[in-house]
């Protein structure tokens, strides 16, 4: 899936839908300024990853990060048209598959409970990844990139990538 070029999207059938594990890996916000932010998390006495950059910072939080995003960025990713008046939450919850394979089958596993794709998986410049909002319109993405670092429970090494 990943030799697809970026913007492709795949499909999933409901044969090949699988669970995710009861797991969410990152909390991302979408912020007005991302270095402003920083400074407040940090006023309060919170350490930066280095595993960040200026647009995208982490917090370990503990096997799962706070993640500080441009709420522009995040909205467009999301395919929303804005990020204000156009119902963007401008929060996502982030389940990182283990595999590539998992993205597309856990978004149509979100759809079989309930939920609605927001955006397919599609081919970015980073792995594959697609949104779903759960019944009451909560934002989630399912992501895979090959960085991301795990324990044997596959909680997220916050402060290390491959």
């Amino acid at each position: 899936m990943l030799e697809k070029p970026v913007g492709y999207t795949f499909e999933s059938k409901a044969n090949e839908q699988v669970a995710p594990s009861q797991r969410l890996h990152l909390i991302l916000l979408g912020v007005k300024n991302v270095a402003r932010s920083v400074k407040f998390y940090e006023a309060l006495g919170w350490e930066k990853s280095p595993t960040g950059n200026a647009g995208f910072e982490k917090f370990d939080l503990g096997g799962y990060a706070l993640s500080l995003i441009s709420k522009e960025v995040l909205a467009k990713d999301a395919l929303y048209e804005s990020s204000e008046g156009s119902g963007f939450p401008g929060i996502a919850l982030i389940y990182l598959a283990k595999t590539v394979e998992e993205v597309p089958r856990i978004l149509a596993k979100a759809v079989q409970a309930g939920g609605t794709v927001v955006k397919p998986a599609t081919r970015t410049h980073w792995g594959v990844a697609g949104y779903f909002k759960d019944p009451d319109g909560h934002l989630f993405e399912v992501d895979y990139e090959k960085p991301w670092k795990f324990d044997g429970e596959h909680r997220l090494i916050v402060d290390e990538m491959n």
